[in-house]
């Protein structure tokens, strides 16, 4: 195979092989240790625009700090600034990117050296059920599309497995394949 020129550390694809087992290893003598927290906190910012902002995650009991801030908008047509993607943009983007690491860490473990590996997702919604026009209509997606096109040295059947493994593994495709259970809370101020 090609990708052992590729090797450094027995990293493969930006991926440090035997941190991940190091992990897998880990979480499997304590499960405690394998527990990761996440919070994303959202605030209005005029018209249809908001800021999300992630401060710090959890793993195993240890809170890690971070900073990101992002910015959420909606298309002109849709009443909104048009400056940065939308909360379904987002959504798709976040099923994206979690797919993404575990085709990437899958075809590392593997041993496969990957060229690229891209996702396009694409789904309607029907803006009556949205505006409330039609009790009848969704509010939201019935069926998301998405195409995963991957180039390496690996076989098409190592690719078909490691594409079950993610379906089966992505906690994003998990989330947004099954009906999650939400656990709202209102604070009028």
């Amino acid at each position: 195979m090609r990708n052992s020129a590729l090797k450094q550390n027995n990293v493969i694809n930006g991926i440090d092989v035997d941190a991940l087992g190091n992990v897998v290893e880990e979480v499997t003598r304590d499960h405690a240790k394998g527990i990761v927290a996440f919070n994303v906190k959202s605030a209005w910012k005029g018209q249809t625009v908001s800021e999300s902002v992630v401060e710090s995650y959890s793993i195993g009991g240890q809170t890690v700090p971070r900073r990101f801030a992002m910015r959420i908008d909606e298309p002109l047509e849709l009443l909104g600034t048009n400056t940065a993607p939308n909360p379904q943009e987002m959504l798709m983007a976040a099923l994206n990117a979690c797919m993404l690491v575990g085709y990437v860490a899958g075809a590392s473990v593997n041993g496969i050296r990957l060229d690229s590996v891209e996702i396009e997702t694409d789904g309607e919604l029907d803006l009556r059920g949205f505006l409330g026009i039609d009790p009848d209509v969704p509010a939201g997606y019935e069926t998301l599309r998405y195409t995963v096109r991957i180039k390496g040295d690996g076989t098409p059947e190592q690719f078909r497995a490691i594409h079950e493994t993610v379906m089966k593994t992505s906690p994003n495709y998990f989330n947004i394949s099954r009906p999650i259970k939400l656990e709202p809370t209102l604070v009028v101020r």
